[in-house]
């Protein structure tokens, strides 16, 4: 079972938001890893310089593995650090990279054990609830009620509005998150992400100004997520804080643990390392007594760490990344009532679409 070939490719997939008509585009690094005995797992990175990311993943850190034992993780890994960083923490590109393989080394590992990664993780749930990232600038306020109340209407009760998006600045935000409050009722959870967008004195002001909007969290909140602005966020608001989407490594939460920082862990594999880095922040989260979620667009690869691990929450479906999936994946499972099935195959269980695919190739790696 050794690493015969790595192949990447990078994709574009048109999604349409609710209400909206002109069509957006959504990148992806995929990424396949091939066995000398034909098994193929796959993984995948997500929207920034995704030509940059295919390339490192094709011309070096596939010549440092090819041959290693897909078992050997920690080999691998111990090879791989070598290659990406001479000193420091690995971030970045090098992070998305190591995502692609690291995940595509799960994938092929579920498939010679026979089980899902979620179960090789723990294996505590099937399915896990969701909360629904629709609330997006684009927007007007009505319109955010609108898509607000179909959502609920088909059964989900936890929602995400971004902020940090009004042209007005936070008291618009406010008032547009009021607004989504008072139309869809107490009973619907109701988070906000401000996407890293705000400086503290506005982060501080947003938070405190909808403290009665009973906001489950506030998503990575600060420019930089600094982790010492955010301790001081955190004792100036009464509603949680999270974060982990862009740079959640095992290291980045150890400095938010450190200085008391954040109230619940959101690690993304497509960005961090991949599901080994995810593994350390969800043990983190244990030892600290977080609950432990995902942001960004993980999609059905999150899903499998929310449900391995008995401190795992929600995972997150975001209306873009959801419809990538649906065209990517075949028969991949979806969001009903507010609830996501664990796929059911080993790895990730999923399984690509090849005509898809060869529709949506930018350029090979």
């Amino acid at each position: 079972m050794q690493i015969a070939d790595i192949r990447t490719s990078v994709h574009r997939f048109e999604t349409q938001l609710p209400l909206r008509k002109p069509a957006r585009g959504s990148d992806r690094v995929y990424c396949e890893m091939e066995t000398t005995d034909g098994r193929v797992g796959f993984g995948m990175s997500a929207k920034f310089m995704p030509h940059a990311i295919a390339s490192a993943v094709t011309e070096h850190l596939k010549p440092a593995i090819v041959g290693m034992d897909i078992r050997d993780m920690e080999k691998i890994h111990e090879r791989l650090e070598k290659v990406m960083t001479e000193r420091g923490c690995m971030s970045g590109i090098n992070l998305n990279a190591l995502s692609c393989v690291d995940l595509a080394l799960w994938d092929l590992n579920g498939q010679v054990r026979g089980e899902t990664v979620a179960r090789m993780l723990g294996g505590y749930r099937d399915e896990v609830g969701v909360y629904i990232t629709y609330g997006f600038g684009t927007y007007a306020t009505e319109e955010l009620i609108q898509v607000g109340r179909d959502l609920v209407a088909k059964g989900h009760r936890n929602l995400k509005v971004l902020v940090g998006t009004a042209k007005e600045g936070w008291r618009e935000d406010v008032r547009r998150v009021q607004a989504v409050r008072e139309a869809l009722g107490p009973d619907v959870g109701l988070s906000i992400d401000a996407n890293e967008s705000l400086p503290l004195d506005s982060a501080v002001r947003l938070a405190r100004a909808l403290e009665e909007c009973d906001i489950d969290w506030f998503e990575d909140p600060l420019h930089n997520m600094d982790a010492r602005d955010l301790a001081r966020l955190r004792t100036m608001t009464s509603i949680p804080l999270s974060g982990g989407q862009m740079d959640g490594h095992s290291q980045r939460f150890r400095q938010w643990i450190e200085h008391g920082s954040l109230d619940i862990f959101m690690p993304n594999s497509l960005y961090n390392g991949g599901m080994t880095e995810t593994c350390k922040v969800a043990h983190l989260a244990q030892i600290y007594n977080r609950p432990l979620s995902d942001a960004g667009g993980g999609g059905l690869y999150s899903v499998h760490h929310v449900a391995g691990f008995r401190n795992g929450t929600l995972a997150e479906s975001h209306l873009q990344v959801e419809q990538v999936e649906r065209q990517l994946f075949v028969d991949a499972p979806e969001p009903t009532n507010g609830v996501i099935a664990v796929p059911r195959g080993p790895g990730f269980g999923l399984t690509v679409n090849k005509d898809v695919l060869r529709d949506t190739l930018i350029k090979t790696g």
